[in-house]
């Protein structure tokens, strides 16, 4: 069968750059279910992705579809015919809509009875045919939340469509996408050589377009300025800060990138860095630049879309466009510190955190309170906990956080130092917000920790209380980055603190806005222990470990975390298959015995050899294991526990626990209750997956 390769392109006004490699992905997932559904068969699909256009590549692409044999069962024959032979009303009904006579039908024999049968032969359509399908059904996916129209047409796209190219090899492929004609014709760069091009081939798209300024391939433009970017910083002695989402977004704003350096005023370095470089990152997609010690240079990088004969006049340009915008973060540093946090506090009162809960002010007296009660379980400093409580939320009435949010925190940093707040105080309006994402820091400081736990524990018992769960993707107050901040925060300090207390030292200073309520508390704690299921299996922990924990429901993080170690540890011990089979075996027949309440066991009672050696093995775990569960020593338990596998192995293979004899039954079930409570210690080991 004939194959070649497919071009698709769509030339538009300029795409939205956050979104752009998002559109261009689903395009080509929506691309290739199409293929798939129509039966065409290809090698790899990759898309194309610039300001100005959306395209995918085809490779190896069917030029036909395969013929198929379409089979249409009729009519069962007890159904199709009377007695005397002759078809049913049924059956002629059923030819005529397939356009046969009922002597042409053939029969379908099976197990289950005999029918009438027809097969017609359907011929396998051209890509030129389904093509116009193909493309319409992709780019149905798309995520445009807000179509537009323009001039006199009703289409709808995410911007206006200049051109449509769709190429089979060398052939011109006859679509209408979008309202345009298919045509040969691509754009070039705006600026640099030809506005438009003509391709010949399908496989000339990419060389053809860099012969006129356009890098087409996004993963190509996007290594190439990575690259570019490192080069350049390297050569001035820098480092560049940029992260992969601000190199997406600059990679959707180019054609033909340029990477160019310019400076600011120096005078500007006395704002606080964060501030700084969030103008420079957000506003103006610049690359800031970081000396070896840490702090922000005054030279920054840039991507331009053009290779300009007078780069210095480019350079000029921008360094016009960063200078009013520093100025601005300047302006607004100065004449924040001119009023001391403290001096905020009564306007966060005119701020509604959620109107059930009340206001900033609030929120903040609330998480002063319950960061005093955690800071005390630490014993770290009460006093400035409790302050750092109340002055938690006034940075977000300066008027740098009003113009720039996400340096929140950071300024709280800044302007409490310079308020003459203490240094745990000044860190702790900054740490409460960690971690910000996954992989981020957390709060360290026992001031920054109480902080941190109280304001998520009163977000998160606060609208657990007026009923606003999370509902499928939607988390408006971000309740499970919350929980996992949660989670986090206690586990990597390895803090020895537990929920059920710090749930109700948020409850407790929410009284007056809530009810108390019993099922409310339950339900956070449940929520927040739910999400160590992603935290553990982000990192790889099976899933069968994860609920042997989660059953014995540990409310201490710490705790929680040193047992699923310890359970993935001893899940590879060659004991674990033994005693997970025995665990069940002996929960089996305690849950199957008829007896309400087993009798306390008695060691007089024991008969066999067996039953005494596992009694005796019991014990010594008990005792060697006791010192292990009193300092959570999970690893030194279970080793022991592993010890027991053969008296219990010799235990299930010589002795009748169901015997006769009541008395001895009895007793035999009352060992096994002993003997689960050992397999229960940390974990429920019977859920373990174990080969």
């Amino acid at each position: 069968m004939r194959n070649d390769n497919l071009l698709i392109e769509i030339g538009t006004e300029e795409l939205p750059p956050k979104s752009l490699k998002t559109l261009a992905q689903s395009f080509q997932d929506g691309m290739v279910q199409a293929l798939n559904e129509a039966g065409l068969q290809f090698t790899d699909i990759h898309y194309h992705a610039a300001p100005r256009r959306l395209g995918l590549t085809v490779t190896e692409l069917d030029h036909v579809q395969m013929d198929k044999i379409i089979e249409k069962r009729g009519p069962a024959l007890s159904a199709a015919f009377d007695q005397e032979g002759n078809p049913t009303r049924a059956a002629l009904g059923w030819a005529k809509s397939n356009g046969i006579d009922i002597g042409q039908a053939e029969r379908l024999v099976t197990e289950k009875g005999e029918w009438l049968l027809y097969k017609s032969h359907s011929a396998g359509q051209s890509i030129h045919v389904l093509l116009q399908g193909l493309v319409e059904r992709a780019l149905k996916t798309l995520p445009i939340p807000k179509p537009m129209r323009w001039g006199s047409s009703n289409v709808q796209f995410i911007r206006p469509v200049q051109t449509v190219c769709a190429l089979y090899g060398s052939q011109l492929i006859d679509v209408c996408i979008l309202g345009k004609q298919s045509s040969r014709t691509i754009q070039g760069h705006r600026f640099h050589g030809n506005i438009t091009l003509e391709l010949n081939h399908a496989d000339d798209y990419i060389d053809a377009l860099k012969g006129e300024f356009v890098l087409a391939d996004f993963a190509e433009r996007k290594r190439y300025i990575a690259d570019s970017l490192a080069k350049k910083a390297a050569d001035l002695q820098l480092t560049a800060d940029f992260d992969d989402v601000l190199l997406d977004e600059i990679t959707a704003l180019v054609e033909w990138p340029v990477v160019m350096s310019a400076s600011f005023d120096k005078s500007f370095l006395n704002v606080p860095k964060e501030a700084l470089i969030y103008t420079m990152k957000d506003d103006q997609k610049y690359v800031p630049l970081i000396e070896t010690d840490g702090s922000l240079a005054s030279t920054f990088l840039f991507v331009a879309n053009i290779d300009s004969h007078q780069p210095e006049l480019v350079v000029q340009g921008n360094e016009r466009v960063i200078r009013p915008r520093l100025a601005d973060a300047q302006f607004f540093f100065e004449t924040d510190k001119k009023c001391t946090l403290e001096s905020r506090m009564n306007s966060l009162s005119s701020v509604v955190f959620q109107k059930q809960l009340g206001t900033l002010a609030d929120k903040s007296a609330r998480i002063s309170t319950s960061a005093g009660k955690i800071a005390a379980k630490l014993h770290g400093n009460v006093e400035a906990a409790q302050r750092a409580g109340l002055l938690s939320k006034t940075d977000l009435m300066t008027n740098m956080v009003m113009e720039f949010p996400d340096v929140q925190g950071v300024m709280g940093f800044h302007y409490a130092l310079n308020d003459g707040e203490s240094p745990a105080v000044a860190t702790a309006l900054f740490e409460q917000y960690l971690p910000r994402f996954a992989g981020d820091n957390i709060a360290s400081d026992p001031v920054s920790v109480s902080v941190a736990l109280a304001d998520k524990l009163d977000t998160l018992v606060g609208i657990f209380g007026i009923g606003q769960l999370p509902k499928g993707d939607k988390d408006p107050f971000a309740l499970r980055r919350a929980a996992i901040g949660v989670l986090r925060t206690i586990v990597d300090n390895q803090l020895d603190l537990d929920l059920v207390d710090l749930i109700d030292f948020a409850d407790e200073a929410l009284q007056g806005k809530l009810n108390s309520n019993n099922a409310i508390k339950t339900d956070v704690l449940d929520f927040i222990i739910n999400r160590f299921k992603a935290i553990y299996q982000d990192a790889g922990v099976s899933v069968d470990v994860i609920q042997a924990v989660t059953v014995k429901r540990p409310t201490c993080p710490n705790d929680f975390d040193a047992r699923i170690k310890a359970i993935s540890t001893f899940k590879q011990n060659p004991a674990a298959q033994s005693l997970a089979a025995a665990h069940k075996r002996a929960a089996n027949i305690l849950n199957k015995s008829s007896d309400l309440s087993i009798p306390k066991f008695d060691p007089k009672l024991l008969i066999d050899m067996q039953e005494v050696e596992l009694y005796r093995a019991l014990n010594e775990t008990v005792e060697a294991t006791k010192m292990g569960l009193k300092c959570n020593d999970y690893d030194q338990v279970l080793a022991g526990m592993a010890k027991l596998k053969e008296p219990v192995d010799a235990f299930f293979d010589n002795v009748m626990v169901m015997t006769d004899d009541q008395s001895v039954k009895q007793n035999r079930l009352a060992l096994l209750t002993k003997l689960r409570q050992v397999f229960e210690y940390i974990a429920d080991i019977s859920l373990l997956a174990v080969k």
